[in-house]
Parts: structure tokens; C-alpha cells; sequence
């Protein structure tokens, strides 16, 4: 199957508030030169929030032009803190997640992924990508507690477990590889997934991602 490149939405969104920030900023200026006996507490005010804008508009302008890769071999994932690559082959399955109680399940805007070996994907990131990772979905997992009548563990102890993790070949992982490792393990056991992906970097809804995932699963 040919390659397909996922980009984010909020790249294109990021420069337009960078435009309309810049515009703010140039209005505001105009206007105290032009009227100076305007209010000034409240012109620094329209200049802080102005100018706040700007940075977040400034930052969010900087993101990755690309979100995923899709290619006959792998899912990719780009971000500007560093990625993580995951082989079709060593995919179990992908599929939209959901949070069940009482056997109702409710969908929720990520897209699950369960893998066949961890020590893969794990060699596959960096730190810094895995601590991105435990704090953005963390709260996938405290939803899935919360719903659940008698859950076998104390959610602190899910979320904050770094127990070293022994890889196959022997390696030993410790600090954050550690409690990602963990954590996919908590997360299998309560969503049935082992990491997900949220939407919000998807240019399409969750279901037709996974759809296209699924066919070149099914492909490889």
C-alpha cells in the first residue's frame, strides 16, 4: 500500500491565530499612538492577552507538519519532542477505545492500539516521549478505574509504577521506559489497549482512522 501522511489540524490553526495575534498587536499599537488618551489599564490589558496569544499561536505554529506516517511496514508518530514507531506485524489489534461499565461502553476520541511484544515499541522511544505518553493519557486510565466496581489495584499504584521492567532479551528498564511499560500493561487490563492516540492529531474522526489503520493491518 502506498505511503499516507496524517497532519494535524492544529498546525493550520496555530498559523491563523498567529495572523490574527499579529493583527491584535499592530491594532492595539496604532491605537495608542493615534489616541493616546485611551484608557491605558485597559490597553495592557488587550496587550498581555494579545500578546499571550501570540506565543501559544507562535508555539503551536511550530508542530510537526506531520502527526503520522502510515506505510506498508509501520505506523509512525512524529511529534516535536521525538516519536515512536510501531511494525504492523506487531500489532494485535487497533480499534476506538471506550470506557465500559455494567457492560455499557461509551466511546471516547482516542484510538486504541494492543501490541504482540512490548520490547519493540519500547526500544522505539525515548524518554522524553514516554513521559509525554504517561501524562497525556493518563487520564484514560483513571476514568477506566473509576468505572470499575472493584478494581484489583490502587489507582496510585497504576499510575506511578516504575517496578523495573525486564525486556526479553534480558535488558533491564528503569526509570520512565519502566513505567510506560507498566502503565500499557495497567491499560490492557482495564481498556483493553495497550497506549492510544487521541484524536486531536488525527485530520479525520477517530473511525475513519482506524479504518484505514485496519486495512493496512490487514495488508501487511
Amino acid at each position: 500500500m502506498e505511503t499516507r501522511y496524517i497532519k494535524p489540524p492544529i498546525a493550520k490553526s496555530g498559523i491563523y491565530q498567529l495572523i490574527f495575534s499579529v493583527i491584535t498587536l499592530i491594532v492595539l499599537g496604532l491605537t495608542v499612538y493615534l489616541h493616546p488618551e485611551v484608557n491605558a489599564a485597559a490597553i495592557a490589558i488587550l496587550f498581555i492577552l494579545a500578546l499571550a496569544m501570540f506565543l501559544i499561536a507562535y508555539k503551536q505554529s511550530q508542530e510537526p507538519a506531520l502527526s503520522f506516517t502510515l506505510t506498508f511496514m509501520h505506523i509512525q508518530f512524529h511529534s516535536p519532542y521525538g516519536g515512536w514507531l510501531a511494525r504492523w506485524k506487531n500489532i494485535a489489534e487497533i480499534g476506538t477505545a471506550a470506557i465500559c461499565y455494567q457492560g455499557w461502553c461509551e466511546p471516547i476520541p482516542w484510538v486504541g492500539i494492543r501490541l504482540k511484544d512490548y520490547d519493540e515499541f519500547l526500544d522505539s522511544i525515548c524518554p522524553r516521549i514516554a513521559s509525554k505518553i504517561l501524562l497525556e493519557q493518563r487520564i484514560l486510565l483513571i476514568m477506566a478505574y473509576k468505572r470499575n466496581d472493584d478494581p484489583p489495584h490502587e489507582i496510585e499504584d497504576m499510575l506511578f509504577d516504575d517496578t523495573h521492567y525486564v525486556t526479553r532479551n534480558g535488558k533491564v528498564l528503569k526509570g520512565l521506559l519502566a513505567m510506560l511499560a507498566n502503565r500499557m500493561k495497567y491499560n490492557r487490563e482495564f481498556l483493553g489497549y495497550d497506549f492510544f492516540i487521541s484524536e486531536d492529531l488525527l485530520d479525520r474522526p477517530s473511525n475513519d482512522f482506524v479504518g484505514l489503520a485496519r486495512r493496512y493491518l490487514a495488508a501487511s
